[in-house]
């Protein structure tokens, strides 16, 4: 094993400070649903909304971190070598196989994360937001020419983009404990550096 430094400064703190505040929002959010009592409805509604914006902030900087430093890379699709991590998560993993990808400062993240990834910017945050806004300024829509659009509609809409962020968060917990160790990668995405094994020489490939 090897140790190198992969998670810079400010993306661990983007990454627990999106992770605390998207918790947040689904705990709030399904107490304005009435599933619960927590912090009172009118609480939840004030305390979802202020997360929102600070959620939405905490992007705006996240998207400008990403693209002045070229992190945003490391989220770009690919289908190298997915169908090999696809197997490895079915089967391999349970056979103790080696894991097909390997981590360095230049590729963080596997073809598998990257799709996910990928998924959530384009299919589930959109989904949220767009609703979310609608949600937020439900008294402009006359204004905006939206008066029509049902209500009801819109905040099932927006309940069913938090249930598959719900089960993105589910899955992405499970799949940071299939490290070397279960802990592994979340003392990674604490501390910047992370173990890897180190390269075969090419004699004993």
């Amino acid at each position: 094993m090897q140790r190198i430094y992969i998670f810079k400064r400010f993306e661990r703190f983007w990454h627990w400070a999106q992770a605390l505040l998207v918790i947040f929002m689904l705990a709030s959010g399904f107490e304005i649903h009435g599933l619960y009592k927590l912090f009172g409805f009118k609480h939840a509604v004030q305390y979802h909304t202020v997360a929102a914006w600070s959620l939405i902030g905490l992007w705006v900087f996240a998207i400008f971190w990403h693209f002045t430093t070229g992190e945003w890379k490391h989220y770009v699709p690919t289908l190298d070598k997915l169908d090999a991590v696809i197997k490895y998560y079915l089967t391999g993993i349970f056979r103790d196989a080696p894991h097909p990808f390997r981590v360095t400062r230049l590729q963080k993240h596997n073809p598998l994360q990257r799709l996910a990834y990928l998924k959530v910017k384009l299919l589930i945050n959109p989904l949220i937001w767009i609703t979310g806004v609608l949600l937020l300024f439900y008294a402009d829509w006359p204004a905006w020419g939206i008066g029509r659009l049902q209500l009801g509609t819109v905040a099932v809409l927006h309940t069913i983009g938090a249930f598959l962020m719900l089960i993105f968060l589910i899955v992405h917990v499970y799949f940071v404990t299939t490290g070397h160790t279960p802990l592994a990668q979340i003392k990674a995405m604490i501390t910047g550096w992370d173990e890897v094994e180190d390269e075969q020489p090419a004699a004993a490939k």
